[in-house]
């Protein structure tokens, strides 16, 4: 049995039973989902949480599912990692990283949110599931519909990186590339699914969708020694996952599984697609569109759904946004890489180097404990280090060749 009580408008409060529905129909605001707290606080401890195995259906009861868990994968628990290295080089003495670059199955934070989705539309009945994707969640959809036995449709953008078309392709789902951005992408789909049973996981099955991101930030807190961070710095899309973090911290000191929540939240993204930046450090409550033009495509939504939640999180938090160039994005893979030997995509550049732009500007404060969210692997976006590395020498397999390269070292 879940506690889930049904989904409410997040503007003018109307109620909806539970189904598959993501806008309301008064006054066209976003759905989320209502959980019954009371009976949850009844019979969830940290020593509950703490004896299961360690994936992200440790905290079911706060998962927008109704019935079993029918994915068997162990998705979620990513490792927290103590970034000495980068941190030593900072003036950061507790730094951390949250590394969803090694999530399972397919290396990124979608895992988590798809397989919220996909055993939602099985329990509404759905055989067929699909999204508009920039990449990561192209991978993970296509992935997890085989192994839940779903079919799959998935729409991406017709430029987008090799190695996610091949990441996607080879779980045999129906992709379709679509000339456009992303934005133009999600308009198609949202056309498909009013015309086609198909569940659009990040359109009609959103409010449940969205909610699996919620796992990053409770194991956050729980891998902290169940407390929220003081600091956190997260890549922005669409604005979901910044929102579902700070949901997840309020809703643990909530249930009195920690002591409070002194998070100050900070939105990252690269400056060729930065509505939600540009809003904050405009003093604007909402965010103008904007044309994505940028290395960073996992993160390139120029009309985030939920930007409007994700500027109002910051302000609430009393953190700050900043973006950075395609060279700054390039410049934080490598510095990763080179300090902690995590190999992130472009969405992890872009924390990296935003986090330094903030930690220089005096905004992110470097006594404090910080978590950097990592939500995605370099091996999906290779294409954007071409000219950026170091040349490799070619040797005859002679000793004083390599002492002739070694000594250059």
């Amino acid at each position: 049995m879940g506690f889930v009580n049904g989904l409410r408008c997040r503007e003018c409060g109307k109620e909806y039973k539970t189904e598959a529905k993501y806008v309301c129909e008064f006054c066209f605001g976003p759905l989320e989902v209502v959980y019954d707290y009371e009976g949850i606080k009844k019979i969830l401890t940290r020593e509950k949480i703490a004896s299961r195995a360690p994936n992200m259906w440790r905290y079911r009861e706060l998962m927008p599912i109704d019935g079993e868990v029918t994915i068997s994968l162990p998705v979620g628990f990513t490792p927290l990692v103590h970034a000495k290295s980068l941190g030593k080089a900072w003036g950061m003495d507790k730094l951390y990283l949250k590394n969803d670059a090694v999530n399972h199955p397919t290396l990124s934070f979608k895992d988590r949110v798809v397989s919220t989705a996909v055993i939602k539309a099985k329990e509404f009945g759905f055989d067929t599931i699909g999204c508009a994707s920039t990449g990561n969640l192209a991978n993970s959809v296509a992935a997890l519909s085989a192994h839940a036995g779903l079919k799959a449709v998935i729409l991406v953008p017709s430029d987008l990186e090799t190695g996610k078309i091949m990441g996607t392709l080879v779980y045999k789902p129906t992709l379709i590339k679509v000339f456009g951005s992303y934005d133009d992408v999600n308009r198609l789909c949202s056309e498909v699914g009013a015309r086609h049973n198909i569940a659009f996981v990040n359109i009609s099955l959103r409010p449940y969708y969205g909610d699996g991101s919620k796992s990053y930030g409770y194991e956050i807190a729980e891998q902290l020694g169940w407390r929220a961070p003081e600091q956190i710095v997260v890549p922005i899309a669409g604005s979901s996952l910044i929102t579902k973090i700070y949901k997840a911290f309020k809703e643990f000191e909530l249930l009195g599984l920690i002591d409070g929540v002194p998070t100050k939240v900070f939105g990252a993204q690269a400056t060729g697609c930065s509505p939600v930046t540009t809003a904050v450090k405009e003093g604007k409550k909402n965010f103008k569109p904007q044309k994505p033009k940028t290395i960073a495509r996992s993160i390139a939504i120029g009309n985030p759904a939920d930007g409007f939640y994700g500027i109002k999180t910051i302000n609430e938090s009393g953190g700050w946004a900043e973006d950075v160039s395609d060279d700054e994005v390039i410049s934080g893979i490598k510095i990763l890489a080179e300090h902690e030997g995590i190999f992130t995509e472009t969405a992890g550049g872009v924390v990296i180097s935003v986090a330094k732009k903030l930690l220089d500007q005096g905004r992110l404060d470097p006594r404090k404990e910080t978590v950097l969210c990592i939500t995605g692997n370099g091996l999906k976006t290779q294409e954007v280090l071409h000219g950026h590395l170091d040349e490799m020498e070619t040797i005859h397999p002679r000793l004083e060749e390599f002492e002739r390269v070694y000594k250059k070292k």
